[in-house]
């Protein structure tokens, strides 16, 4: 396996930064994760337009994008397979013991990892902790995930492969890793960005393929959606057969079938859709 860190292609064994990097110590960075079919990565320019918008955020400086794209062509290239997932991590660099950052720079490393082709359904649990829709990384993909772990735990414990989130104020937000659209009375919602939810590739995609509205709704929308789908760079459009145990009947139902069938095909006749 070859990685890319700080300008060129290292064995896994030597792929190596420092134990002081912000990323590490204080969890300082940003990431993305991009899907790759046989070399090819779906959504590229968008992926990076993002983590340009979270390095914004986080206020660190804004990585070159021709240096990532050429370090996800060099790490495609090195480590051929059917389907990767590619991960692009960017975090403070090397800095002192504590929240300021130091003068070293940010650190870049793209990986590389095998992953199966998702289910076309799953299950999912809800959890008591929330999103914080007015915190500072609202909207933004850091590599601050410890509560994504603990909350997908839960998940896995329970037979599901996802947990969901309400915000501070009780409408409904995300998954762990996902967005979620429900179907109510045949229409399709998904939360806004407003919500605190990350503004996901695959969400954006399927909201503007689909037609489907950004509507601010309540948790217990989940109690009376007809249909449930999960979005993500991984799962594209994954139907949910059971929220909390309950099942919610023949899934994918009719609209979610429609949707994975839509995403499909747009997906597949272009591999770099540009934002509009």
């Amino acid at each position: 396996m070859k990685l890319w860190v700080n300008g060129g292609l290292r064995d896994a064994d030597d792929a190596l930064v420092s134990v002081l990097d912000h990323g590490l110590t204080v969890g300082d960075g940003i990431f993305e994760t991009v899907k790759a079919v046989r070399g090819r990565p779906f959504a590229l320019t968008r992926h990076l337009d993002r983590l340009a918008r979270s390095a914004r955020g986080l206020g660190l400086p804004e990585p070159d994008a021709d240096e990532v794209r050429s370090a996800c062509a060099a790490v495609l290239e090195a480590n051929p397979m059917e389907l990767g997932r590619l991960r692009i991590t960017y975090t403070g660099g090397t800095s002192p013991l504590g929240s300021d950052r130091g003068a070293a720079g940010p650190t870049l490393v793209v990986a590389l990892g095998e992953t199966p082709r998702r289910p076309d359904t799953t299950s999912v649990v809800t959890v008591p902790w929330t999103r914080n829709e007015r915190g500072a990384l609202a909207g933004l993909k850091t590599t601050s995930y410890a509560e994504n772990v603990v909350a997908l735990a839960r998940a896995l414990e329970q037979g599901a492969s996802e947990a969901l989130f309400a915000n501070t104020v009780g409408r409904l937000c995300e998954g762990t890793g996902s967005n979620v659209f429900l179907v109510l009375d045949g229409e399709l919602h998904t939360p806004p960005v407003a919500s605190g939810c990350l503004a996901g590739i695959t969400r954006a995609l399927t909201v503007e393929w689909t037609g489907a509205r950004e509507t601010d709704l309540p948790f217990d929308a989940l109690d009376r959606a007809e249909e449930v789908f999960l979005t993500s760079t991984l799962r594209d459009v994954q139907a949910v057969v059971g929220v909390d145990g309950r099942p919610l009947g023949k899934a994918p139902g009719p609209v979610t079938a429609k949707a994975m069938r839509i995403f499909e095909e747009r997906a597949a006749a272009d591999w770099d859709p540009l934002a509009r």
